[in-house]
C-alpha cells in the first residue's frame, strides 16, 4: 500500500466517523397516556441513557395532559403514543389509520380482589355480591368474566381510591395490580387475607400498554420506527437491570409532576411491569414487544362479543412490529 492510498483511507475513516457523530437528529414526540411512574420506566431510561439519541432520535417525552394520547396521535400532535390494546382495536375497527408498533405489556394488570372473609373463593361466589367497577376499557374484562361464569351482581361505580373496599362497602373491587392492589396492602390488609382474580387465569387476558403510530409513519419511515422500538426495548432492559438508579430517576420525574407516591410504591410497580413484559416471553429481550396473532384475535373476539366492534381488522393491518 502506497503512502498516498494510506492517507486517503485515513481521511475517509475520519470523515465517516465525523459525519456519524454530527448526523442531524430526527426530532419526534412520544406521548405517554398517563403521568410519570414506573409504568413508563423503560421509556424514561431510554431517554435518560441516551439510547434514542444513539439511533439518531431527538426525543421529546410528553406525559398525560388531560387529552387522549390516541387523539393527539390522530391530530398530529405526537408521532408515537402508548395506549391499551382494547382501546386501539376498537378505533382501528372504526377506520382509524393506526398501527401497533410494539406490544410492551403482555399480561393484564387489571384484577378483581375480594377479602376472604366475604366467602368469595371462586368466581361463582360473586353471585349476588356488591362489585365495584370502573367504566370504559376497564369494564371489558370484568364483563367477559361475569358472562363466562353467569354471575349476577350488584354493580357499584368505582372511583380511583379503595376506601369503600377497606370499609367493607364493596364485596369485590377492581384494581390495577401495580397500583390499587398495592394500596390495599399498604392500608394494613395482608395478602393472605385477600383472594385475587387475574383475568389471564381465565383465558381473558387483554395485554395493555403498546406503542402506536400512524400507517403513514410506518410506511414512510420504517427504519425510524424500527430504531425507535429497539431503543425503547433497550431502555426497558436497562431499567430492569439497574433498578435502584432507575427508581431514583423515576421518582425525580414523579416529584417534578407532583405525583403523590413514594419509592416503595414505584418499586412494586416496576416489579409488576417487569412480570407483565416477560409474561410468556422470558428473559431474552429479543422476544419482548411482540403482539402475537393469538392474543390479538382473542382480544378482538371479546370486543366483538360485547358489541364494541362490528368487524375485526386483519391482524397484519393492525400490527406492524417484529414477528417471532
Amino acid at each position: 500500500m502506497t503512502k498516498k492510498i494510506f492517507i486517503l483511507i485515513i481521511i475517509f475513516v475520519f470523515c465517516t466517523i465525523f459525519a456519524e457523530e454530527n448526523q442531524e437528529l430526527q426530532s419526534i414526540t412520544f406521548g405517554l397516556h398517563w403521568f410519570p411512574q414506573a409504568q413508563f420506566a423503560g421509556y424514561i431510561m431510554a431517554y435518560e441513557q441516551g439510547f434514542y439519541e444513539a439511533v439518531g432520535i431527538d426525543m421529546n417525552l410528553e406525559f398525560f395532559d388531560g387529552s387522549s394520547s390516541l387523539t393527539n396521535l390522530r391530530e398530529g400532535k405526537v408521532d408515537f403514543c402508548t395506549a391499551w390494546l382494547s382501546q386501539t382495536i376498537a378505533v382501528k375497527s372504526e377506520g382509524e389509520k393506526i398501527v401497533n408498533l410494539c406490544q410492551i405489556l403482555q399480561k393484564s394488570s387489571l384484577i378483581l380482589v375480594a377479602k376472604k372473609n366475604t366467602g368469595i373463593e371462586k368466581p361463582e361466589d360473586m353471585n349476588g355480591k356488591r362489585i365495584s367497577l370502573w367504566s370504559g376499557d376497564f369494564s371489558i374484562q370484568p364483563n367477559a368474566f361475569f358472562n363466562k361464569f353467569n354471575i349476577n351482581y350488584e354493580e357499584v361505580p368505582q372511583s380511583y381510591n379503595i376506601q369503600a373496599f377497606l370499609a367493607d362497602a364493596w364485596d369485590v373491587a377492581s384494581a390495577m395490580y401495580y397500583n390499587e392492589y398495592y394500596k390495599i396492602i399498604l392500608a394494613g390488609i395482608n395478602e393472605e387475607e385477600l383472594n385475587t382474580f387475574f383475568f389471564s387465569d381465565y383465558n381473558l387476558n387483554i395485554p395493555e400498554d403498546g406503542i402506536y403510530c400512524t400507517e403513514d409513519m410506518i410506511a414512510e419511515n420504517p427504519e425510524l420506527c424500527q430504531k425507535f422500538s429497539e431503543a425503547t426495548l433497550q431502555g426497558w432492559e436497562y431499567a430492569f437491570a439497574h433498578r435502584d438508579s432507575t427508581l431514583k430517576i423515576v421518582m425525580k420525574y414523579c416529584d417534578e409532576h407532583q405525583m403523590q407516591t413514594n419509592l416503595a410504591a414505584q418499586s412494586w410497580m416496576l416489579h409488576v411491569i417487569e412480570e407483565s413484559m416477560k409474561y410468556n416471553t422470558g428473559e431474552n429481550s429479543s422476544s419482548w414487544g411482540i403482539l402475537t396473532k393469538s392474543d390479538y384475535e382473542r382480544v378482538a373476539e371479546i370486543l366483538q362479543e360485547q358489541g364494541l366492534i362490528k368487524n375485526i381488522p386483519p391482524y397484519l393491518d393492525f400490527y406492524g412490529g417484529k414477528q417471532k
